[in-house]
């Protein structure tokens, strides 16, 4: 044998052992199909974020104007713009002109003496997109917190989010983890009543401008669950954006509870404020409902405890998503489905006898046809096969059904490669040429035609990837990894076999 076989086959071998390696080592990752699990397609509510987007450029408009030594009247927020009535409406030029220099993204006129803000459409786009994009990152760190580190979590449309997690065992925890906001913020007590009416009473002209109210979480006291209502500042003190870590743990009587670490500029903030507070209430707000109101006893500033009335699992639940962070908006479950592990087994089986009926019909073609060299394209399509498991295991793609059938179709591709190549082969016998320079001769004319069709694949394979969505993702990466895969098996090892069963005889009786 040839120095130059000798190589090449060290080298096919190696790359036979690494790949049995990975097939052996690792299990492959089942897609939702194959292994069960659950769907849910999510809308998230942009326009909700927006209307915070309202309610923060206010502020700051509000404060810019006050630097510049404009007061202002009166500033509404409305859903579409801000409203803007000065104290002296001859400043209006001033103001539109400091509006205009200090916030780009706002379009402004001024109209019968009004002033009126709104984010320009370019803005409000951004807005949209970066929503939804905060919304996918948030939901994958979370299901990566709960545990189910195989989950696709993708944009579905503008505003729409696919979530697919195979094997999961508890749907509505995977829910409840999923679509909670867990916007967190620390706000200051103004006054608490255990009746939103008695608290209302309080305040017979209406409640403070920067105040608002808000529900507690209902506790027992002396074996009655009461639930307390607080009027809080609108503006928080942290937020769940300067929260570094959340913890699940045990309070003083030993029920469940989080702990939070706060970053070094939250408890900054959170040291400062309560030093001027103590005596005073803080409430914890989670969601807009408030689950603890401590009163602060010193100063506090790198960390607290969320207390209330948690099971572990529910604490547990509670630090996950607070330690993935908030969801920039509220998301809404528009669909949900779940698919049983029978159903997936059924699936596997069924495209395995497929599979393998596949090959074997395949198989019995080729050796009828090509004989000898039909057998070596056999062998050749089985190391292929095994090329293309071990690929999807190295590079932790997930398979789904639809993979599958991009393997099978894999198989009647990658012998085509090897039906082009032994018809050249063919074609150069009868012009009468020896076996050996046939061969060579087959292997270079049929080149071109097989990398055409391969590169018209992989075209197509590509464009499935990038704008499908995962079932065909799924179809799309299998189809490719088989497409380079087959080109390897027909062009180096085909030729390879082909050259050791000739061994350098001039003819060789039935190769082809």
């Amino acid at each position: 044998m040839k120095t130059e076989l000798k190589w090449k086959l060290i080298g096919v071998f190696a790359i036979l052992v690494a790949s049995i390696y990975f097939v052996i080592s690792k299990p492959i990752k089942l897609g939702l199909d194959l292994q069960g699990g659950m769907s849910i397609i999510l809308e998230v509510d942009v326009e909700h974020v927006i209307k915070t987007q309202y309610k923060q450029l206010a502020q700051d408009i509000r404060k810019k104007l006050k630097e510049n030594n404009i007061d202002v009247l009166s500033l509404k927020v409305s859903e579409e713009k801000l409203i803007i009535s000065l104290l002296d409406p001859t400043l209006n030029e001033k103001a539109y002109k400091v509006i205009k220099d200090n916030f780009p993204q706002v379009d402004v006129q001024i109209s019968d003496g009004i002033l009126n803000a709104s984010f320009s459409q370019w803005e409000l786009n951004r807005i949209k997109k970066l929503t939804v994009q905060q919304a996918v990152e948030t939901i994958r760190n979370r299901i990566d917190e709960f545990g189910k580190l195989n989950a696709n979590v993708s944009k579905l449309g503008e505003r729409r989010i696919l979530v697919e997690i195979p094997g999961v065992v508890d749907p509505d925890r995977a829910k409840a983890i999923i679509g909670r906001t867990a916007q967190l913020e620390l706000l200051e007590v103004v006054d608490s009543a255990y009746s939103k009416e008695e608290l209302l009473k309080r305040y017979p002209e209406g409640i403070p401008e920067g105040t608002k109210i808000l529900e507690g979480i209902p506790e027992e006291i002396n074996g009655q669950k009461v639930k307390e209502w607080f009027l809080v500042k609108d503006t928080p003190i942290v937020t769940g954006s300067q929260l570094k870590d959340a913890r699940a743990s045990v309070d003083s009587r030993g029920k469940p509870a989080v702990n939070f670490e706060l970053t070094d500029e939250g408890a900054s903030i959170f040291g400062e404020a309560t030093a001027k507070l103590i005596g005073k209430r803080i409430a914890i707000v989670l969601d807009n409902k408030v689950v603890s109101a401590p009163v602060v006893r010193s100063r506090i500033s790198k960390s607290g405890q969320i207390t209330g009335d948690f099971t572990p699992e529910e604490a547990a639940d509670l630090a996950v998503v607070l330690r993935a962070g908030a969801l920039p908006a509220p998301v809404h479950i528009l669909e949900e489905r779940v698919i049983g592990p029978t159903l997936g087994k059924d699936s596997i089986d069924k495209t395995l006898k497929a599979g393998i009926a596949a090959l074997i019909l395949v198989g019995l073609f080729m050796i009828w046809r090509y004989a000898i060299s039909g057998f070596i394209s056999v062998v050749a399509l089985l190391f292929n096969g095994l090329l293309i498991w071990a690929t999807i295991v190295f590079l932790d793609i997930t398979l789904t059904l639809p993979g599958i059938a991009g393997i099978i179709l894999n198989i009647g591709m990658a012998v085509d490669a090897n039906v082009i190549i032994f018809e050249r082969i063919k074609e150069e016998l009868k012009r009468g040429r020896t076996l050996r320079v046939s061969v060579e001769e087959g292997f270079k004319r049929a080149w071109d035609a097989i990398l055409d069709a391969q590169i018209t694949t992989l075209i197509a394979a590509f464009v499935l990837f990038q704008f499908g969505t995962g079932p065909l993702k799924g179809f799309a990466a299998t189809l490719s990894i088989g497409t380079v895969t087959s080109i390897f098996t027909a062009l180096f090892v085909t030729k390879l076999f082909l050259d050791i069963i000739l061994g350098g005889k001039k003819s060789l009786k039935y190769a082809f």
